[in-house]
């Protein structure tokens, strides 16, 4: 069992940055693929970026490369999502999200657990 909670959403201006977190509980969070996605009012849920158990692949959507990196710390249970250039289309709520392949994983079906989710909103 793996519990996930975000933090760092918040309100940000156009062209500022956001550094979300998801902490995890359990002592195989290394273990686990990682993935963030989010939700904007009135859409699908969406891939946004996914790293492996051991950090060294990541992938990104099309819509933030460049501008989002993935990363995770395996000594202290957390993944990161670090958001620069941002713009007023990447509000949404933010979800990590973990799955127990380990690997780099795009499709929602395949996470195993989930958080809570984080409100990010971007201002023009």
């Amino acid at each position: 069992q793996v519990q996930l909670v975000e933090s760092g959403g918040g309100l940000v201006q156009a062209g500022g940055s956001l550094r979300l977190s998801c902490a995890a509980s359990g002592r195989t969070f290394s273990s686990y693929g990682m993935g963030w996605f989010r939700q904007a009012p009135g859409k699908e849920r969406e891939f946004v970026a996914a790293v492996s158990w051991s950090g060294r692949s990541t992938r990104y959507a099309d819509s933030v490369k460049g501008r989002f990196t993935i990363s995770r710390d395996n000594t202290k249970n957390t993944v990161y999502l670090q958001m620069n250039s941002l713009k007023p289309e990447d509000t949404a709520v933010y979800f990590c999200a973990a799955e127990a392949s380990g690997l780099v994983v795009v499709t929602q079906m395949e996470y195993d657990y989930w958080g809570q989710g984080t409100q990010v909103t971007v201002s023009s």
